[in-house]
């Protein structure tokens, strides 16, 4: 597999107008994704324009998670609250292996034109975001008829 590791642009930059903000979009999406790699996520196709968002969550619950959708850009963030040193000993646990990773994280998804976010919901650890993608009429291919 090729892997790109710098993209120069500057050859398009001089034969297009108005794309500036195209081509930075195409060049700090790379930079993002060789960085986010926490938590996993599955992108489902559940029909025509119909997609499913889905984060392994895992020792989230509801009010730790965030989804955010601007401009184009859907964020999703987890914070959970912050343990004071020793509380788990206080608590009375002892790990003897931690495996399941407890850091916080954001991911950040580029959406297309005309794709909405239309719901979301949590369950066993999984944050599932439902995506559908709605064209408007004006932009729909229309048959004509020939007389």
């Amino acid at each position: 597999m090729t892997r790109i590791t710098s993209l120069d642009l500057n050859p398009f930059y001089r034969n297009s107008i108005g794309f500036n903000q195209l081509f930075d979009r195409i060049t700090s999406n790379i930079d993002t994704a060789s960085q986010q790699n926490y938590p996993p996520y599955n992108i489902i196709r559940t029909g025509d324009e119909l997609y499913t968002i889905e984060i392994a969550a895992a020792g989230f619950v509801k009010a730790d998670v965030s989804v955010e959708m601007e401009n184009g850009t859907l964020t999703i963030t987890g914070n959970q609250p912050k343990k004071v040193d020793g509380e788990d000993e206080a608590n009375g646990i002892e790990y003897l292996h931690k495996g399941i990773s407890q850091r916080n994280f954001t991911r950040t998804f580029n959406l297309a034109e005309h794709v909405k976010v239309t719901g979301a919901t949590m369950t066993d650890g999984v944050l599932r975001i439902n995506l559908e993608k709605i064209v408007p009429e004006a932009l729909k291919p229309k048959t004509i008829e020939i007389k």
